[in-house]
């Protein structure tokens, strides 16, 4: 497939066995806002269009349920659902009407290592989108550990119309929009999370964000500092639950006219791991953090 189907990164689904310390969290601490409640389920937006960016449901272990895309059209849910099936996935339902808040059709399938991918064409949109100080507007990406990064990468790019943007050593940085990736496979022995990362509106508010963190007792594992591929300032947390969350801003904006890089072009001096050399590197509580998320088994 040349053509990339998915309009956007719209969030992610998570599973958490105490929904009112997560949800206490991610509103007061990480300064996300309710939009829609039910008994075992918050809905969470930031200031951007997305109806929802996080879903927190009750769950007897923390899991992620569906990392959640956008899509245009009903029409595009029924290519992707060929697609999907033709490139070594499974459909798990739909397309069909969402049967929860934020309306709209979904499609939701398997890709071949088992991770729940979610569709959604004809969601509601929120009008009031003006940024906000310290305040998340989106969520940017998504970083999933793969055991096998090219079988996953084969079909992002095959199945969805991903593009590859950049490949490290150990993560390749995939594209469906003008964000520098959206998705990012890292080489791993498991099929895990690895981490959320939130966009904020500038380098400012990660900086006030991390303060504001710190303050609430969950210190920075890795940073304040400046990514190579895709060029973002940023600063890891581990917030409930061992769920790694980045605050970054200033993602790079690409086109098709970007050069796609290999591990040479992004190599750093000895001891660097950044742009800047600035932050504390990955505590090793981080490190521990980002293999022991893993997706709900279906």
């Amino acid at each position: 497939m040349n053509q990339c189907l998915v309009t956007g990164l719209r969030g992610i689904e998570i599973g958490v066995p105490d929904l009112e310390l997560a949800e206490r969290f991610y509103i007061d601490t990480w300064h996300l806002a309710a939009v829609a409640r039910s008994e075992d389920a918050v809905y969470l937006r930031g200031t951007g269009a997305a109806h929802h960016i996080l879903a927190i449901v009750r769950s007897e272990l923390p899991d992620v349920r569906a990392v959640v895309f956008n899509v245009a059209s009903e029409a595009n849910l029924h290519l992707l659902a060929d697609a999907v099936t033709t490139h070594g996935g499974r459909v798990l339902s739909g397309p069909g009407p969402v049967n929860g808040p934020g309306g709209g059709l979904q499609l939701e399938a398997l890709d071949p290592q088992n991770r729940v991918l979610r569709f959604i064409a004809g969601d509601e949109r929120h009008a009031d989108t003006a940024e906000i100080s310290d305040r998340p507007v989106k969520i940017t990406h998504v970083v999933l550990n793969s055991e096998d990064v090219s079988t996953a990468q084969s079909f992002f790019e095959a199945a969805l119309g991903f593009r590859l943007s950049d490949r490290t050593r150990i993560m390749a940085f995939m594209r469906c929009c003008s964000d520098h990736h959206s998705i990012a496979l890292a080489d791993a022995q498991q099929n895990s999370l690895n981490h959320i990362a939130f966009l904020m509106p500038d380098l400012d508010s990660v900086m006030r964000g991390g303060g504001r963190m710190i303050d609430a007792a969950y210190p920075i594992e890795w940073g304040v500092g400046r990514h190579g591929p895709g060029n973002n300032a940023f600063a890891y947390f581990v917030g409930p639950f061992d769920f790694v969350i980045e605050y970054t801003a200033e993602v790079q904006q690409v086109d098709d006219t970007y050069r796609t890089g290999g591990p040479e072009d992004w190599k750093w001096p000895p001891g660097r791991i950044d742009q800047w050399g600035i932050g504390k590197g990955p505590s090793e509580r981080l490190k521990t953090a980002q293999k022991t998320i893993f997706f709900r088994v279906h």
